[in-house]
């Protein structure tokens, strides 16, 4: 069941910096996350924070270049609330707002939930990048050899959303 009309979307503030840093570092291993060879420091990012009931149950965060609005992290503590569906929603207004062309983000090849999600909300897979994530490590060694469902995780792909 969707409630996303009670959740409130809110900018990233000071007061939830600690906060973005305690779950990145749970979620990705550290605040720091590498897309196609870019480090992107998560704390420092601009971002959304999705809350319910007085309670964080999400965070988007996202990196603009030129036209383009890349979503580099998406959490939802809870699922099938519609946590995740409203910060992309936040993030496609954020981004023609600024008028951008598209809304991108990279996810490796084991993260087949991710795939799932995001084409279901009009993402394509633009672009596959085989071995990518061996740079990456270059970068950042602490991402795992091994992720979901134990799939070596070793290629980035690229999905997109155009925006009118």
């Amino acid at each position: 069941m969707v409630h996303e009309q009670t959740i409130l979307i809110q900018q990233i503030n000071l007061t939830d910096r600690v906060w973005v840093e305690d779950l990145c570092v749970q979620r990705w291993g550290s605040n720091r996350v590498v897309t196609r060879g870019a480090l992107h420091i998560v704390t420092e990012l601009p971002g959304f924070v999705a809350w319910e009931s007085g309670e964080r149950l999400g965070l988007l965060t996202y990196h603009m270049f030129r036209e383009e609005f890349e979503i580099v992290t998406l959490d939802s503590l809870e699922s099938n609330l519609g946590v995740g569906s409203t910060l992309i929603s936040e993030a496609v207004r954020c981004a023609q707002s600024y008028n951008c062309r598209r809304i991108w983000l990279i996810t490796t090849n084991d993260n087949t939930p991710a795939l799932r999600f995001y084409q279901k909300r009009g993402f394509i897979i633009a672009a596959f990048h085989r071995d990518a994530v061996k740079d990456s490590r270059i970068i950042k060694p602490e991402i795992p050899l091994t992720g979901i469902d134990g799939i070596p995780i070793k290629d980035e792909i690229e999905l997109e959303c155009l925006l009118n």
